[in-house]
């Protein structure tokens, strides 16, 4: 990737995507806390100085600060922008945080994650209806150098459109027959420019991973080219996004399971640089690739809010849960501690990303 040759594009990229998810995310709280009668203080895309902003006719301040790395809405009662502390001045006010009832500030706190799943279906819905589903057809984009694909002829361009007499009509049909075939020999049936052809090639094993993830599997040595898009009918398209956006939380979710059970490597994590890649690598194919990516990392931190830490959304909800059970909230010193904790998981979390990403721009890897 030229990350530095193609730095605008890429920083830009990087902030609108951090700016869209980050305010659906924050909107879903200020929403949800005004609807309940708490006055928000600020609204803030971004953490650190102010770079500008204005006061609504509310008393909201809204305003975009200096490190994009995500925001916060600052409502009445709290000490702090994560509502980790409570404000004994403003507290007991009516329009206050805290004054409200367990339940709503359970609903506040849930809005937030609520919204960036709905942006996501909502989004990923007009998207299928307006440009379509993204199909990688069975269409050669770059083949490798010193691959069975490279020896045979095969080249960028190229689409298979049968292996060993049976139809291809995906990618993801090319790479299920090259790996039920093992290293057996193949007869493709390959499109160029309208002249249609066979060519012979056996696969050939490749290992992929480390550890315990290593696997062994044929590869003919060929890369996808760019997907196409197939419109949705627009009534069946909510449909189709919702279950595509839940399709996606479960993938993160064993995802994160092999994570922890050491079944995928933790270098799989990424941080703002592996964002800022891949958001700039989806502005420069376009705007229904681009939105998928919105769509994506939407759908990631509204789920990784709701992780039980404590800092996050779904900390908070962990310690509304036991106060609606034990009918008062935890002690202020078990609150202090738990949040201290979660602070340093998140900022240990995003140490170690930052680290996965500068390590692997370093030359050699």
């Amino acid at each position: 990737m030229d990350l530095l040759g193609g730095f605008p594009l890429y920083v830009l990229a990087f902030l609108v995507v951090l700016c869209i998810v980050v305010f659906v995310h924050e909107w879903g709280h200020y929403w949800v806390a005004r609807r309940n009668g708490v006055f928000v203080e600020a609204f803030s895309v971004g953490f650190g100085p102010e770079l500008f902003g204005w006061t609504d006719r509310a008393g909201t301040r809204w305003k975009i600060a200096a490190i994009p790395l995500g925001g916060y809405v600052k409502m009445r009662g709290d000490a702090d922008p994560a509502s980790a502390t409570v404000d004994p001045a403003t507290a007991g006010a009516d329009d206050s945080f805290p004054g409200k009832s367990v339940w709503q500030r359970m609903a506040i706190v849930f809005a937030g994650p609520g919204a960036n799943f709905l942006f996501a279906i909502l989004a990923l819905a007009l998207l299928l209806a307006l440009a379509g589903r993204p199909v990688l057809l069975p269409v050669v984009g770059e083949v490798r150098d010193g691959g069975p694909a490279a020896a045979a002829g095969l080249v960028a361009g190229d689409r298979i459109l049968a292996i060993d007499g049976a139809p291809i009509d995906t990618f993801a049909d090319l790479q299920m027959a090259v790996s039920e075939s093992g290293e057996a020999p193949l007869t493709l049936l390959v499109d160029r420019a309208g002249d249609r052809f066979e060519l012979a090639m056996s696969p050939r094993m490749e290992t992929l991973g480390e550890d315990e993830a290593t696997v062994r599997r044929p590869v003919i040595g060929i890369v996808a080219a760019p997907p196409t898009f197939e419109r949705v009918n627009p009534l069946l398209a909510p449909i189709e996004a919702t279950g595509q956006v839940l399709t996606m939380i479960r993938d993160i979710l064993v995802a994160v399971g092999q994570i922890i059970t050491g079944n995928r490597g933790f270098d799989e994590l990424g941080g703002p640089l592996r964002i800022a890649e891949l958001s700039g690598e989806a502005a420069r194919l376009g705007v229904p690739e681009f939105t998928w990516l919105i769509v994506v990392l939407s759908v990631n931190l509204g789920l990784i809010n709701l992780f039980p830490i404590p800092m996050l959304d779904g900390g908070h909800l962990v310690m509304y849960a036991v106060e609606a059970v034990r009918g008062r909230p935890l002690a202020e010193r078990v609150q202090e501690i738990a949040f201290r904790v979660g602070l340093a998981l998140v900022l240990g979390l995003m140490i170690f990303v930052t680290w996965n990403d500068i390590m692997r721009y370093l030359p050699g890897n």
